[in-house]
């Protein structure tokens, strides 16, 4: 499939998510903060937030320390574009990191893996 012009960059990152319990006082610190709008996620049985800027293009996620979130530190999780996610997560383990989730396919999502650097940083790839 051929690169088309506003499509990411691997190696760029392309979004980011936070995964906190407070997830309706952190959702309005930053549209109070940044002036982002949001809209619910469903996510089953509880609702995360699609931050969005004022054209609405998503730009975050607030997210529950729930389902494949569970354990996550509260930080900005950021994801990095790559070209290959299988290869991405194979040279993540021979280099001492740790794959704490691994998706299927998301559909327009595509899929991703959440990683930590042997160090403890976290951060997600998804294959664009």
């Amino acid at each position: 499939m051929e690169r088309q012009q506003n499509d990411p960059i691997p190696g760029t990152i392309i979004s980011a998510d936070l995964t906190v319990k407070t997830t309706d006082q952190v959702r309005d610190f930053y549209k109070q903060v940044i002036g982002w709008e949001h809209s619910g996620l469903s996510m089953g049985s509880y609702e995360d937030y699609v931050m969005t800027a004022d054209d609405g293009t998503p730009v975050a996620g607030i997210c529950h320390p729930e389902g494949q979130n569970a354990g996550l530190p509260a930080v900005w999780l950021v994801y990095f574009g790559v070209k290959d996610l299988k290869t991405s997560i194979e040279a993540c383990r021979t280099m001492g990191g740790k794959i704490h989730f691994e998706s299927k396919e998301l559909g327009r999502a595509g899929s991703y893996a959440v990683i930590e650097y042997p160090e403890g940083a976290y951060c997600a790839i998804t294959q664009i």
